[in-house]
This record gives C-alpha cells, sequence and structure tokens, in this order.
C-alpha cells in the first residue's frame, strides 16, 4: 500500500469552487481500481485548511494511475485557482506484525 497525506489552505473568496471540485475529484478517484481510500477532512480549528487522506494499492496506482485520470487534470485546476499552500506527504505504512496488544 501506498499513502499520500494532502494538506490544503485554500483561499477564504475560493471555498465553494474548492468544495465542488474537491467533491467530484473524490468521487471519481475512489472509483479508480488502484485507490482503496480517499478521504476529504477539514481542520476544526481553520474552516479553510483541508487535508486528504489518501489509499492506494501501491505507488503506480497514485503516480502513473490516479494522475493520468482525466479528474485529476480538472481538479489541478481547481487547485491552482484556489489552494495557497500545499503539502504532500507520501508514506507507507508500518508493519505491526509481532508487537505485543
Amino acid at each position: 500500500m501506498f499513502v499520500v497525506i494532502v494538506q490544503l489552505q485554500v483561499r477564504p473568496d475560493r471555498l465553494e469552487t474548492f468544495l465542488d471540485g474537491i467533491r467530484a475529484n473524490a468521487r471519481a478517484t475512489r472509483d479508480e481500481p488502484g485507490c482503496l481510500r480517499f478521504d476529504v477532512v477539514h481542520s476544526d480549528d481553520d474552516p479553510h485548511r483541508f487535508v486528504l487522506y489518501e489509499i492506494y494499492r501501491d505507488e503506480a496506482a497514485f503516480f502513473t494511475e490516479h494522475r493520468a485520470a482525466p479528474h485529476y487534470a480538472a481538479w489541478r485546476q481547481v487547485a491552482e485557482a484556489c489552494v495557497t499552500e500545499h503539502r504532500n506527504t507520501f508514506c507507507h505504512p508500518v508493519s505491526l506484525q509481532g508487537q505485543a496488544t
């Protein structure tokens, strides 16, 4: 599995455009064969800060398949117009086999 955590700060005057765009992107991404999970959450402290929590089958499912999808291109246009800060963190799950419970 391959995990992507995306932190976004959205321009207050573009919040509705952002929400429409991320909803469309999330729905389409969840239908991709390589996407295992795609969550969108916002901060309780800042209504313009969002976190995307994405899990993919593997790195190729994200870097090759997801980023080649037509809805991703549309999402990038929305992000360019609405997002002021963007940070990706790429992760792999840690095996907890053998750990005491």
